[in-house]
């Protein structure tokens, strides 16, 4: 028979069991705090048909998106996890209780050319809340509260939430009589941070066809800086003249206003008038997020307010406002910077029973004990020699073994090896379960990501 040489194909990641417990502990605290702020888990089909996932794409969605037949059906794999949301909320609106929020943690597939660290297959976590008619404000100010909880709490303090408002450009660049070319403009600004003001303003110019004053006034606004009282205060000098420009000042005055009281520290927030986000259904507050000693790595999480989700699939009215973490990225970003914490325990167990007797029960109900107390033990029952058991401990970096031999059986005791330090105790089985469980807890304390 021929044998067939394994592979992974391009695009796709597939991790060794320490790292895959690393990345399980980002699930676990995406998930975690996602729920404490009242996001109920949701999961959609990977597979849907093609009408429903192209329903508001075309374009570059169609030439990216895996698409295939089967019998007379025509099917994609979903590209994000937005347009599965948008059918979903229009499906089942009349069982949904709004504002509906919903976070959802899963695959999506994109068949680009896959880069350094962008794959076409890859997680996405998102959070959206959606509302029936009409969405509270204070829902925007609160978006940043999560995404400062799940960054903290992975370990990371040198990162910023940068907010603005769409209104905000939109009502400036009526001002400016550009409404017209205000979407090309937003999307030449969006790139300032990327190719420099002398380029945008160069792009301004020479492709949308502005005036050099309009594009040095455009340059001057988004070059609005200091702290978010001292910018809010300069934007406040613009109002009166635009109606949109006014909703979009207010909006933003609120979610700034709240944020500290949301437990946010002043160092991880700011206004940034050149954030745009890309995407045009953005009509509101936008966000984007980025770790400040690599800018080069760009933004790791963004999103914003939108008019309408499910216009493509009912007529009512469903605005709504939500963040997107690419998972995969990040996760692969923070390993090639180094970020990712080595001591973190990512064990697939904390305590490996070996018995060195015919009969096992001692051992079995130890392991039970175990368990039940919170620790995850695994009974090594294989028949191989003591030094293959213990190189199985050390490769797989358990942290305690426990000899279960004939004169520990007969007194009751346990014999504790601590593999890290190679300390060697032997005590009664509830003091040794009772001090693995302080240890281990104090392993497990320890942040995912550790900034040098």
């Amino acid at each position: 028979m021929e044998r067939i040489k394994p592979r992974t194909l391009s695009g796709f990641m597939e991790l060794l069991p320490a790292q895959q417990q690393q990345m399980e502990r980002v699930m676990d605290i995406l998930r975690t705090t996602y729920s404490r702020y009242g996001f109920t888990p949701l999961d959609t089909p990977i597979i849907e048909a093609s009408e429903i996932l192209l329903a508001k794409g075309g374009g570059e969605t169609e030439k990216q998106i895996y698409r295939f037949s089967k019998g007379d059906s025509d099917l994609s794999l979903r590209f994000d996890l937005t347009v599965p949301l948008a059918k979903y909320v229009a499906l089942h609106y009349n069982e949904l209780a709004f504002p509906f929020r919903r976070f959802q943690i899963g695959k999506v597939y994109r068949g680009e050319r896959a880069q350094r660290g962008r794959f076409r297959e890859f997680y996405q976590a998102d959070i959206d809340v959606i509302g029936d008619g009409e969405l509270d404000i204070m829902n925007d100010a609160e978006i940043p509260a999560i995404i400062y909880d799940v960054f903290s709490a992975m370990g990371l303090k040198r990162f910023q939430i940068r907010i603005n408002n769409r209104r905000v450009l939109n009502g400036f660049y009526s001002m400016l009589g550009l409404t017209e070319q205000s979407g090309e403009i937003m999307r030449t600004v969006d790139k300032i941070e990327k190719i420099g003001s002398d380029m945008v303003r160069a792009i301004l110019v020479d492709d949308v066809k502005l005036t050099g004053e309009q594009a040095d006034e455009i340059l001057k606004f988004i070059a609005i800086t200091g702290t978010n009282d001292e910018v809010l205060a300069a934007l406040k000098g613009y109002c009166g003249r635009d109606a949109m420009f006014d909703q979009g000042y207010e909006e933003l005055s609120t979610v700034i206003k709240y944020l500290g009281g949301f437990g946010v520290a002043q160092e991880n927030f700011k206004v940034d008038l050149t954030i745009a986000r890309g995407l045009d259904y953005y009509t509101g507050t936008v966000y984007e997020t980025a770790l400040l000693d690599y800018p080069q790595i760009g933004s790791v999480c963004s999103g914003g307010r939108y008019d309408n989700l499910a216009e493509y699939y009912t007529d009512r009215k469903l605005p709504g406002v939500g963040i997107s973490i690419g998972v995969t990225r990040l996760f692969y970003v923070l390993g090639e910077q180094g970020l990712l914490n080595d001591a973190l325990n990512t064990a697939p167990a904390d305590v490996l029973l070996l018995p060195m007797t015919e009969d096992l029960s001692f051992a079995v109900s130890l392991a039970t004990k175990l368990r039940e107390r919170g620790l995850r033990a695994q009974l090594y029952t294989e028949n191989k020699k003591f030094k293959a058991k213990m190189n199985y401990a050390d490769k797989t970096k358990i942290p305690y073994v426990l000899f279960l031999g004939e004169d520990e059986v007969a007194s009751g005791v346990v014999t504790c090896k601590d593999m890290t330090t190679g300390e060697q105790t032997k005590g009664a089985p509830d003091e040794i379960i009772a001090r693995i469980y302080a240890a281990i807890r104090e392993k497990n304390a320890q942040k995912v990501i550790v900034e040098k």
